[in-house]
């Protein structure tokens, strides 16, 4: 029997366009986030360009759990260099994760929020592969 419960976080890595697309449903817990995150380091695509769609995602993470996945997306930075990021969401869904959104934007690399997949899909595909 396979398992009815929904994953609230998707992606796909697709090397050939070194691209990772995430979408997150519901709400995203410790383990969903951190395996995420595991997943991208252990495929060794941090450089590749990355669509985060988070508009339907919510967390009810604790701050320190929060803490965790910021630790865990600066460990990222220490492991080369670090893709462009476009991150699509509501307006209010950014104060929530200032820290998390603070740790992202550590990182040398180019990062924009959209409102809107087509955009910042665009936006993405006009930045530099490496």
């Amino acid at each position: 029997m396979l398992n009815s419960v929904p994953m609230p976080l998707y992606w796909i890595i697709d090397s050939r366009a070194e691209l990772v697309s995430a979408v997150a449903e519901g709400d995203v817990p410790l383990g969903d986030a951190m395996a995420f995150l595991r997943a991208l380091s252990g495929a060794k695509v941090t450089g590749y360009r990355k669509l985060f769609d988070g508009r339907a995602g919510t967390s009810s993470m604790s701050a320190q759990e929060l803490l965790m996945v910021t630790a865990e997306i600066r460990s990222h930075h220490s492991l080369g260099k670090v893709g462009a990021l476009a991150i699509i969401a509501n307006h209010d869904q950014t104060e929530p994760f200032a820290r998390v959104l603070g740790a992202l934007a550590l990182a040398d690399r180019p990062m924009k929020f959209f409102d809107s997949p087509t955009r910042a899909r665009n936006w993405l595909d006009a930045q530099p592969r490496d």
